[in-house]
């Protein structure tokens, strides 16, 4: 199976904008669907969105509008675009496939932290 390296984190303003990147070592172009997650401190990891292998995405209502996930299966790369960040959105930010998340494996992450 692939390994997942997420980057792009940082430090932003509320209002701002970031976008992570998930790098992957092999192909992704049979990898049906891929997630982010992200974990904000002191809270559990929970779903921000996925996409399909087809482009179809769907988000949670609190990024809604405001995020917006898609891959590049030619550079085996599954992007997080963050815009208008909130200070609730501070949290470590991973990607993740089926395979991974059936055996609780994850990457190292990337942290965000949005100021106000």
């Amino acid at each position: 199976q692939v390994q997942l390296v997420e980057s792009g984190g940082g430090l932003a303003q509320a209002g701002g904008s970031l976008r992570l990147s998930c790098a992957a070592s092999g192909s992704i172009f049979s990898i049906n669907i891929m997630y982010w997650y992200r974990q904000p401190p002191g809270k559990q990891r929970g779903l921000v969105g996925y996409v399909t292998s087809s482009g179809t995405t769907n988000y949670v209502d609190s990024v809604k509008g405001r995020f917006s996930i898609s891959r590049d299966n030619a550079k085996n790369t599954v992007y997080l675009q963050m815009n208008n960040l909130k200070p609730e959105d501070t949290a470590v930010y991973y990607c993740t496939t089926p395979w991974h998340l059936n055996r609780g494996s994850w990457g190292q992450g990337t942290q965000v932290t949005v100021t106000s």
